[in-house]
């Protein structure tokens, strides 16, 4: 049985050599994450199917802070408005935001801002947007009035926060209903995504700090009650493995998206350039971070070494990741609590990723 609805599936996984992916990499991928030390979820399916489905130290429906690897959900509603001739991708911001084009931000595109290249990273600094983001009205009053940093389109500059409510804010313009509401119309109801929230639900993982320490700043703001309990698109969504695992099977099958807009959401928009805000040349697309990052030791690779160019997904604090990969039909999805000091957490993503693309036979 494919995985099509998550509150429908019985999540039994299928022996690996049926699917094509050596038991040995299985193993190493289940015995990686016990060892880790923190509660975490850890889902693979292959073509549909289920390869892995594993929790350590929580629930498999307990839900997890995805940090920025929620960002694809909210991606993915603006594709289904302009899929629905609701907005244009190349249509200015102010088109749908009456004011937005104030301070020079009157040829910002929706494109722009899915690609990280609106110019708005932030309004004046990431810090004081951290500090306003529990306030959706407040943060988006803000960026209705700030100047962009540079000229939109240069340059890829990573909206860490700016994201989800340049994004959230349009979605509400354009359909007058609430984010919560979209997005359960739009891909929890459809999906079965039942433990899939824009904020934190009543069970949650709380997040932990490595032993060595981790982002002692970000692990406090994430357990802050005001901030779980905030609306913040871009860094506050909480789910579990299964739920994003099948959001990501359903780009694959074209259900969520036609075939013709999953491409477009996933055609890259860089060519090289350094993100101006992370410092790395990270492959971005209108709403993804993509694979194929070869041996360029400046690329974080969360997808692996091995990840072929049409693979997609988003890193999430390096601590969330999922990914799908169309040419071999896979997806995964690692969700753990334990936050890690930049890149500790990157490279463990990269070698899980590698150790499962090591064992598939293509």
């Amino acid at each position: 049985m494919t995985i099509e609805h998550a509150a429908r599936r019985v999540w039994d996984e299928t022996p690996a050599e049926e699917l094509g992916v050596a038991p040995a990499a299985v193993r190493t991928m289940l015995a990686m994450a016990a060892a880790r030390g923190a509660a975490a979820q850890l889902v693979v399916l292959r073509h549909g199917e289920v390869l892995i489905d594993r929790s350590f130290g929580a629930p498999p429906d307990v839900p997890f802070l995805l940090f920025s690897a929620g960002k694809p959900l909210i991606a993915v509603l603006v594709h289904q408005l302009a899929e629905q001739g609701l907005l244009r991708l190349d249509a200015p911001l102010s088109a749908y935001w009456p004011g937005f084009e104030e301070n020079h931000k009157q040829d910002i595109t929706v494109r722009q801002v899915l690609q990280h290249r609106s110019g708005l990273p932030y309004v004046k600094s990431l810090y004081r947007d951290a500090l306003l983001a529990p306030d959706w009205h407040r943060s988006v009053r803000a960026l209705a009035a700030a100047r962009p940093h540079h000229a939109p389109g240069r340059l890829p500059a990573y909206h860490t926060l700016s994201y989800g409510f340049l994004l959230g804010e349009l979605i509400q313009r354009v359909t007058g209903r609430s984010l919560r509401d979209v997005l359960h119309e739009g891909i929890r109801q459809p999906l079965g995504l039942r433990d899939t929230h824009l904020n934190a639900p009543p069970r949650r993982i709380p997040m932990r700090g490595a032993p060595s320490g981790g982002p002692r700043a970000l692990q406090w703001a994430a357990n802050r009650r005001v901030t779980r309990d905030a609306v913040i698109p871009a860094a506050t969504i909480s789910s579990t493995a299964r739920d994003l695992a099948v959001f990501y099977q359903s780009l694959l099958d074209a259900r969520l998206l036609a075939a013709d807009a999953v491409a477009e959401a996933c055609a890259p928009s860089t060519s090289g350039e350094k993100d101006l805000i992370l410092g790395n040349r990270i492959r971005w697309s209108a709403g993804f971070q993509l694979g194929g990052h070869e041996n360029d030791p400046l690329r974080p690779r969360p997808m692996g070494r091995r990840s072929s160019r049409r693979a997609f997904g988003h890193n999430g604090s390096n601590a969330c990741l999922g990914w799908a990969d169309p040419s071999r039909g896979l997806v995964m999805v690692y969700l753990t609590n334990r936050l890690e000091g930049s890149p500790e957490g990157s490279p463990y993503q990269c070698e899980l990723s590698d150790t499962l693309l090591a064992g598939v036979r293509e």
